[in-house]
């Protein structure tokens, strides 16, 4: 009989506080701060990785099994592939198995290798996610080295130099650095993704860190989709002539993007074009409505979240991705909450009484997740419509 050796630990993640979690590097080698939080879904760990939501972050996934449906290129939710790529590192429990799906192209490991994404795993999840429950989503450093050395000292040096979310503009590192035109519709199964050529209807969707299924569900509706940079100003906006606008989701604290992107929407509130806004999009337009934001405890992260629509009496499943929340106490008069988590009560959405603005705080584009959503594209379609002098939509089919 063999005796017992001590397994090479090639992997740490370092909190805050100086706890150390030991395991094995997968993906990229060296070291990454950033905020621990967890996500729930138990599918669509790619998307999940690419969405520019995640930037700053350090995801850990509760589902054991992530890797084993192996990687893609046409599952990434990064619109500019020159930006940052989304999460600065991954957290899984079990080792990543050999793909077993027919679109895979890549294992998941070389796939994180090729991001620049550092991962760890043979970590207990469970225990993690406990501790993000009990005291919030942690600052931390994620290290791999293949010879299990480590700096601590540099390390530790890269902890005490990032400050942590709050009070953090992320959106500036994930916007597009030029103005593109988007055109990319919905994947169907045997054809892949669409184009739309018949494009009646203009949509200027501002990027904060936009996702790419965000931009076909507005194409789906018809729309010619124009992108634009975090910083492009109201005047240049309105001199595309568009018939909406959208107000992209992204990383970082509302409060700081909020700084350059709140008085731009104020002005394009205030021109009367419809105005949709998702995730970090419902939380500045709440802003520059008079409403404020806070920091929550350890976020929503995942693709099971149950939120009321109240102007239809309806419960929709949903998928979320945020660390920060529109305080409902805040809305100012003549701004309606529309939306509401059934988890904890937090606002999910809002409306102007008297213009065609809306905004949500879930993602109704999922990937990955529940399409339950879906209807609001159109619902911001059809304000786009009326104002046009069209026909609407039906805001939801027939099994809807």
């Amino acid at each position: 009989m063999t005796g017992w050796t001590e397994p090479q630990f090639t992997a740490r993640l370092i909190l805050r506080d100086g706890t150390v979690l030991e395991g094995f590097g997968i993906g990229a080698v060296g070291q990454a701060a950033g905020e621990v939080c967890f996500n729930t879904a138990m599918t669509g760990y790619q998307e999940i990785l690419t969405d520019p939501s995640y930037a700053g972050q350090i995801i850990t996934f509760t589902f054991p099994h992530i890797g084993n449906v192996g990687a893609n290129d046409e599952d990434i939710e990064t619109v500019d592939m020159d930006g940052a790529p989304g999460a600065r590192g991954c957290v899984i429990r079990a080792d990543i198995t050999d793909p077993s799906n027919y679109r895979a192209v890549s294992h998941l490991d070389a796939w994180l290798k090729a991001r620049g994404i550092i991962g760890i795993s043979g970590i207990d999840t469970r225990a993690l996610t406990a501790l993000i429950r009990e005291t919030g989503m942690p600052d931390a450093v994620i290290a791999y080295s293949p010879d299990g050395k480590f700096d601590d000292a540099a390390i530790k040096a890269e902890l005490d130099a990032f400050p942590g979310l709050e009070g953090l503009d992320l959106a500036d590192t994930v916007t597009t650095a030029k103005t593109h035109g988007w055109d990319q519709t919905s994947w169907q199964w045997g054809t892949g993704f669409g184009a739309n050529d018949d494009a009646p209807m203009h949509i200027v969707a501002i990027d904060y860190g936009a996702k790419r299924n965000i931009l076909r569900l507005l194409a789906d509706q018809g729309a010619r989709v124009t992108v634009v940079n975090a910083h492009t100003s109201a005047e240049d906006i309105l001199a595309l002539n568009p018939d909406g606008i959208f107000l992209s989701n992204g990383p970082g604290d509302p409060a700081a993007t909020g700084e350059y992107a709140v008085p731009i929407i104020q002005k394009l509130v205030e021109s009367g074009k419809p105005v949709f806004g998702i995730c970090l999009g419902h939380q500045l337009l709440a802003i520059a409505l008079g409403a404020r934001t806070v920091k929550m405890h350890q976020g929503h992260h995942g693709a099971n979240h149950p939120v009321k629509d109240f102007t239809t009496d309806k419960v929709e499943i949903v998928s979320m991705n945020h660390g920060f929340a529109v305080d409902t106490n805040s809305l100012p008069e003549g701004v309606e909450e529309t939306h509401k988590s059934l988890f904890d009560g937090t606002n999910c959405g809002l409306r102007l009484a008297d213009k065609p603005v809306f905004s949500v705080q879930h993602h109704p584009e999922a990937s990955p997740g529940p399409q339950d959503s879906h209807y609001l594209f159109r619902r911001f379609i059809n304000l786009v419509r009326e104002q046009k002098g069209m026909e609407p939509v039906a805001e939801f089919d027939k099994a809807g």
